[in-house]
């Protein structure tokens, strides 16, 4: 087992990482930019090391001075969260020359699966179902008409070096390709340096289920059941829940034999999670591989009493997996809350945060790095804490959530607990009658 372990990352995620690995007697190193020096994760960390100011291409994405900070304080291990180098291939390979652990999977299996064009491919060559569209990238505007004019409008452009929802646009008919090209290529280009884009066909109001896999360093995979993602606003998810309401036994069985058997194609290595398109008939199609732990790993975790970052370490060690799968016993729902003003179109609200009252109670979990008196930083992701509700049943984890919801008091900033309370009472969500598209017709009063 590892000794020491310098976390590349920040806030909750690295507060969530420092807490496993106390409990598992392993040192902990925290790295900051400026801007962070007053986070909950510098505090509980055994050591830290400033790496730079706040811009994160000079702190958190900045490889030479985590490297250096990881060797300065003789980590044997890093672990990258979510976001920022957690899916960087490069960064995986650079931790392996210098005799570093990357806890994630090797930088091979991030390749392939993080260019969306070759993880469609490699999906396909492994048998598990895809949405109809382009072998690859499409070369020219004349090519992506001929392949929508054979899977049929309506259509998307996605950016392979994509995320986040950039690069991508919906065509519904021939006339609107060329515009809708231009455009996701110049915007591709521009957020991730790759103007490359593939066509799928699109599927009308579908779910967005994922679901998480873990896979050791000896060909053992399993899966731990799905996450219902489809609450989203601009391809951001705002709340997840397990079990998906939508879900079958039958469909649960092929879908995590889906993952299971994606998974396995790539003898992948740690914990990730195969995310799918579910149309209104339940049949699937892959979307993409997180070769890494994601936002939303709580909820899995409460429902079937398994430590994820527990388990990503000991895998990342050389530990083997029971390869048994596991099944929700429970019903959690995760509510991100963002430092942001739902009623202004959900615009950021960095600050200072005067007053926090987190709820408490049965089934209540929050996960946040902040604190009265903590200023939060305009330079990162606007999310400040991950509240999670546990209950025997849907109707009672929806009514504890809301219970929470109204004890959450963040003062001195705007945040997005008025809009989760009004989500958490829409009878669509009540009904488990909701699909991506629910966000689009979404009033908030």
């Amino acid at each position: 087992m590892f000794k020491k372990i310098l976390i590349a990352n920040r806030g909750e995620i690295a507060l969530r990482v420092i807490r496993t690995c106390r409990e598992m007697g392993i040192q902990t190193v925290a790295v900051y930019s400026t801007a962070d020096k007053d986070s909950l994760h510098v505090r509980f960390a055994d050591e830290a090391v400033c790496i730079g100011p706040p811009q994160s291409s000079k702190s958190y994405l900045n490889i030479p001075a985590i490297i250096s900070a990881a060797e300065i304080t003789n980590a044997d291990a890093i672990h990258p969260g979510y976001g920022f180098l957690s899916e960087n291939s490069k960064f995986a390979r650079i931790c392996k020359e210098h005799d570093i652990k990357f806890i994630g999977p090797e930088a091979d299996m991030i390749d392939k699966m993080g260019d969306k064009a070759t993880a469609k491919a490699t999906m396909k060559a492994a048998g598990v179902p895809i949405i109809p569209g382009s072998d690859g990238l499409v070369g020219s505007v004349a090519e992506g008409k001929k392949i929508a004019n054979k899977i049929k409008y309506p259509v998307i452009l996605k950016a392979t070096a994509g995320g986040g929802g950039k690069g991508m646009r919906v065509v519904w008919k021939e006339d609107e390709l060329e515009a809708a090209w231009d455009s996701a290529k110049t915007e591709s280009a521009a957020a991730f340096g790759n103007d490359g884009l593939y066509m799928e066909k699109f599927v009308v109001n579908p779910r967005h289920i994922e679901i998480q896999i873990i896979g050791d360093q000896y060909g053992t995979v399993a899966h731990l059941s799905e996450r219902d993602c489809s609450i989203q606003r601009r391809h951001q998810k705002l709340l997840e829940e397990t079990p998906s309401p939508f879900m079958t036994d039958e469909l649960r069985e092929r879908m995590g034999n889906a993952a299971v058997k994606a998974a396995k194609s790539i003898n992948y290595e740690g914990v990730g999670t195969i995310e799918f398109l579910v149309d209104a008939n339940r049949d699937f199609y892959f979307m993409e591989m997180n070769t890494r732990i994601q936002v939303e790993h709580p909820i899995t975790e409460e429902v079937i009493n398994y430590d994820l970052i527990r388990e990503q370490i000991k895998v990342a060690a050389g530990i083997k997996i029971s390869g048994k799968n596991y099944y929700p016993t429970m019903h959690a729902i995760e509510c991100r809350i963002n430092a942001e003003d739902p009623y202004k179109n959900f615009m950021p609200s960095p600050g200072k945060i005067l007053e926090l009252h987190k709820p408490g109670g049965h089934g209540i979990r929050v996960d946040t790095h902040v604190y009265a008196g903590y200023t939060i930083p305009p330079n990162y992701d606007s999310m400040i804490a991950k509240l999670i509700a546990v209950a025997q049943t849907r109707e009672e984890a929806i009514a504890k959530m809301r219970r929470a919801l109204r004890e959450f008091v963040i003062e001195g900033i705007k945040t997005t607990v008025p809009f989760h309370r009004q989500l958490l009472k829409s009878d669509g969500f009540v009904n488990g009658d909701y699909t991506t598209k629910y966000m689009d017709d979404f009033e908030l009063k």
